[in-house]
């Protein structure tokens, strides 16, 4: 099937726009880590949300130029409009918070979460000026750049964007990796206080389980083996993964109860019927998505209990229909 060329430059250039912010992020000595990565990301989002209008647009380019009204010879504006034209005489065009402004007035809702996560990005590359020590709130700033891939990430899969993720790696280094010395001596300016005043009252406002502001990640070197841990393959030729028992709690953290209950709050024609049992008997055959923990672990005759991964919604969300669910790109 034809592309348009606007359409898939704009992913294109996204992508290597995120993945550009990544690799100069995860470098072992680059000082102005944070606010390059935030200028990247905040680009790579801009060019993906303005392919997404671009398509709901019917690829008319118009619709990402900044429209002035054509004047007439007594001065008065016509109806007629024309675009706006930078200083080297090409079509200026819309930023990212009119391009969130016109995808919204076509009916899509954007999760506030990712909303705000933007924000709290341009927000960064605006006052970068201010941070005089930007290792100060380096932790702070890094929880804003794990949520920042994980919702990008997010995105193009629900909207089906014609981008292939299997392709990239979207790592950013934990900061135990790339210093293992985070804390300094430093004093906090006010503007550094504003900033994270600013951030935190956008993650306190969280809306939405799918799509978040900042993520933390512990990282924490212990000596103790691995040998008690439980062992996992997914691939005959995978990477076995050892995981204690408090790995397995967070990496199932649902039991049947309070799956049940998020999955009230998340669909619209959610109920416990023929149609959901059917779905949960195809989950618990998939070991990434259920596992069986016994009540007792150090019972072998305890009795098991089904938990379930995060992934599950994934699957979920293909049986029941999601609350403010965006239409596909």
């Amino acid at each position: 099937m034809k592309i348009n060329k606007t359409y898939r430059s704009l992913l294109d250039k996204s992508i290597n726009s995120m993945l550009s912010a990544i690799e100069i992020y995860n470098k072992p000595n680059f000082s102005y880590r944070e606010e390059t990565f935030a200028i990247l990301a905040v680009n790579a989002w801009e060019l993906i949300l303005k392919a997404f209008l671009l398509k709901k647009y019917n690829y008319k380019i118009t619709h990402l130029y900044v429209m002035d009204f054509v004047l007439k010879q007594n001065g008065e504006k016509s109806a007629r409009k024309k675009p706006r034209l930078n200083r080297a005489q090409n079509p200026m065009t819309i930023g990212i918070f009119e391009t969130i402004k016109k995808i919204e007035e076509k009916g899509i809702n954007l999760s506030s979460n990712i909303k705000n996560s933007i924000e709290s990005l341009v927000e960064l590359r605006d006052n970068a000026i201010h941070f005089h020590n930007e290792k100060e709130i380096s932790k702070e700033l890094q929880e804003l750049g794990f949520a920042c891939i994980k919702n990008y990430m997010n995105i193009i899969k629900e909207w089906e964007v014609d981008i292939d993720l299997s392709k990239y790696n979207f790592y950013l280094m934990p900061l135990a990796y790339v210093d293992s010395k985070v804390d300094v001596s430093s004093i906090t300016t006010d503007e550094v206080k504003k900033y994270i005043d600013f951030v935190k009252n956008k993650v306190d406002n969280t809306t939405d389980d799918d799509y978040t502001i900042a993520i933390s990640i512990d990282i924490q070197f212990n000596k103790s083996n691995s040998f008690d841990s439980i062992n996992f393959r997914y691939a005959e030729d995978g990477i076995p993964v050892n995981l204690s028992e408090e790995d397995i709690r967070n990496r199932f953290p649902f039991d049947t109860r309070k799956l049940v209950a998020n999955a009230k709050k998340r669909y619209l024609d959610f109920k416990q019927t023929t149609l959901f049992h059917d779905a949960m008997r195809h989950i618990k055959l998939n070991e990434k998505l259920c596992y069986n923990r016994k009540l007792d672990p150090e019972n072998i005759k305890s009795m098991n209990k089904p938990f379930y991964s995060a992934n599950v919604w994934a699957e979920l969300d293909k049986t029941f229909t999601k609350k403010g669910k965006t239409t596909n790109i």
